[in-house]
């Protein structure tokens, strides 16, 4: 059949095949139509991060230097015993807190009071000696001047009384001395504090002034000593001339190593003489009360010593400060809820709070938590205002109707 003919038998005029072509090519452009709506869908923009915005809080503050030092007992014995002998009893327990007066070792007496008695004795004997050297003398007056004995025998009398009244005053000392060496038996803590461990035990000798007993350490107030640097000292002293500091005061924070911030409140009360020419470094000491024996001597101490007067500064967390090689920046929020780059300059911290020297103003607006979400200048971002220095909010959990 010829293709003429075929036309004629369609009865149309429209070739089949070219219908058959036209539909297929229509189906195949409603598919695509769909897939490409799909992936416009979703190839959609995700929603704007959420973050966290404080605005920059500007007030009056002072600058605290830091430092680090040691806790030191005020008043520190090492106790050793006045007279020798053996250790009879070891009357307190180690560690303890003790009273001035209280008695903590006992020696032997027995040989200091035998030595105390045969004192009162050798007294009893120059005070009869000294009487009878009296009465003779006063008779030898009375000799005298009768011209019944001779002058040498009345002078041989006289310097028998002077003897006799030496004779007394040796003894009576000789009486004091043992009667303080038979006290020192009993070896009695000097100041108020906390014993240490007994390093003699019963039954041992102990030599005077030579054996190491115990020690015995005060516990309130107590010492911090710590040193500052050269360019700290001389930026107090030009502070100080210029009445920018008082220094009547000197106030200082200590924190231990255990505590967060410096809870504990002291003053300065001495500062050395001269500036270690080998270290750089002068040494001060903080006296603080401890009434509830926080300190103990020996303890690692972080310092902080009043640096400046009073100025206004700008304040922002650290946690909103990024680094850029050797540049700080921070994110502000601008116009349309968009993330601005600002270059910034930073102090030092100040009651956990960052310094900011330049780059920021009072009124900007600074994207604390949440500042890993944006990745590039410009960014739309979802803001939250909260305090500066606030935690991070708490994320939102999708209530229980919604998660059914």
């Amino acid at each position: 059949m010829t293709p003429r003919k075929a036309l004629a038998r369609s009865g149309t005029g429209i070739p089949v095949l070219a219908l058959a072509a036209s539909m297929l090519v229509a189906l195949a452009m409603v598919g695509c139509g769909s897939k490409a709506a799909d992936n416009a869908e979703g190839a959609g923009m995700p929603p704007p991060p959420e973050v966290s915005v404080a605005t920059v809080l500007s007030k009056e503050v002072r600058q605290w230097d830091e430092f680090t030092g040691r806790v030191v007992a005020v008043e520190t014995v090492e106790l050793r015993p006045r007279v020798s002998g053996y250790v009879e009893r070891v009357a307190f327990k180690e560690g303890q807190e003790v009273r001035k007066g209280d008695l903590l070792f006992a020696i032997d007496q027995r040989p200091y009071q035998a030595a105390l008695d045969r004192a009162l004795a050798d007294l009893e004997r120059a005070r009869s000696e000294a009487r009878l050297a009296q009465t003779q003398d006063a008779r030898a007056q009375a000799l005298i001047e009768v011209k019944a004995i001779s002058r040498e025998e009345f002078e041989t009398r006289k310097a028998a009384t002077a003897q006799g009244n030496a004779g007394v005053h040796a003894a009576e000392a000789a009486v004091a001395s043992a009667r303080l060496d038979l006290q020192f038996t009993q070896v009695r803590s000097p100041i108020d504090g906390r014993a240490g461990r007994a390093m003699v035990t019963t039954g041992n000798l102990a030599q005077a002034d030579a054996t190491l007993l115990t020690t015995v350490v005060s516990l309130d107030p107590v010492h911090v000593y710590f040193e500052g640097d050269e360019q700290s000292y001389l930026r107090y002293n030009e502070l100080a001339r210029k009445g920018e500091r008082d220094d009547s005061r000197n106030p200082v924070r200590v924190g231990l190593a255990n505590e967060e911030g410096y809870p504990h409140a002291g003053t300065v009360d001495f500062v050395d003489n001269q500036v270690d020419p080998r270290t750089g470094t002068i040494r001060a000491r903080a006296v603080l009360a401890n009434p509830d024996r926080v300190f103990t001597p020996g303890l690692f101490a972080r310092v902080q010593l009043q640096g400046s007067g009073q100025f206004k500064a700008l304040l922002i967390d650290d946690k909103a400060v990024l680094t850029d090689q050797d540049r700080k920046y921070v994110y502000v929020l601008g116009p349309h809820n968009a993330a601005v780059r600002k270059d910034v300059v930073l102090g030092r911290m100040i009651d956990g709070l960052r310094v900011v020297e330049s780059g920021l103003t009072a009124k900007d607006k600074v994207i604390v938590h949440g500042v890993q979400k944006v990745f590039f200048p410009g960014m739309p971002v979802a803001p939250k205002q909260i305090a500066m220095g606030a935690p991070a909010p708490a994320p939102q959990v999708a209530g229980a109707a919604g998660a059914k």
